[in-house]
């Protein structure tokens, strides 16, 4: 079990709730903070001091206020806490329930844990912290399951195409002219709407844009 915690948390309730989770898991040694800044610093020092933390616990948002921050998020903590402690372990606790945001974190990110703020957070914070402490990772099942469903979507050729060239600023109109100088077939306009249509349908988007953001979350295009 870890023997030493940082929370990173700008929520006081919440706060005080990953406190009490910690106690009933006989972990006593931990720090909180409300600024991203500030948990790096924490972060950093303990490396310094060669008395790391083992584990951070962190929100993806940060509200704003009156004291300026060099990190705006979560994701730019755990970037930056990496580049520090490549070792420690992390987990989110966050209201985000998005999929690609998700499967993100632990893509790009290398979270050790995901933990969505809900009912019975608690418990499946606990479980988090348990089941990476033997060294697996966590998702929850109903998370990990929409995770999956977004995922179904088996991109072809054409589509990884069509979706690279949207994303480079191509008109959709164009892009026939485009498969047809590199002899990519099919290529009529039709195919590219109903190939785009589909797409959408399937991952439940309504707009391109929104599809295109997904692919390069995930790393297609």
């Amino acid at each position: 079990m870890f023997e030493k915690v940082l929370i990173a948390e700008d929520h006081e309730s919440t706060n005080i709730s990953v406190q009490k989770t910690l106690g009933d898991l006989a972990i006593t040694q931990y720090d909180y903070v409300y600024y991203c800044d500030d948990a790096l610093l924490r972060i950093s020092k303990s490396v310094l001091a060669q008395q790391p933390y083992q584990l951070l616990i962190t929100d993806i948002s940060f509200e704003e206020d009156h004291r300026e921050q060099k990190l705006k998020n979560g994701i730019e903590l755990i970037m930056k806490v990496k580049a520090v402690d490549p070792t420690i372990k992390v987990i989110v606790f966050s209201a985000e329930d998005r999929p690609n945001i998700i499967e993100g974190l632990f893509k790009d990110q290398g979270i050790d844990a995901y933990v969505r703020k809900a009912r019975h957070d608690a418990k499946e914070l606990k479980l988090a912290i348990e089941t990476i402490s033997k060294g697996k990772k966590h998702l929850a099942n109903q998370l990990r399951q929409g995770v999956k469903e977004k995922n179904l979507h088996e991109f072809t050729t054409l589509d990884i195409t069509i979706l690279t060239l949207l994303s480079q600023g191509v008109l959709q109109k164009d892009i026939p002219l485009y498969l047809q100088k590199n002899n990519i077939k099919p290529s009529g306009l039709s195919t590219i709407e109903k190939r785009l249509s589909h797409m959408k349908e399937m991952l439940e988007f309504s707009k391109n844009e929104q599809l295109i953001v997904f692919c390069k979350d995930l790393g297609i295009i």
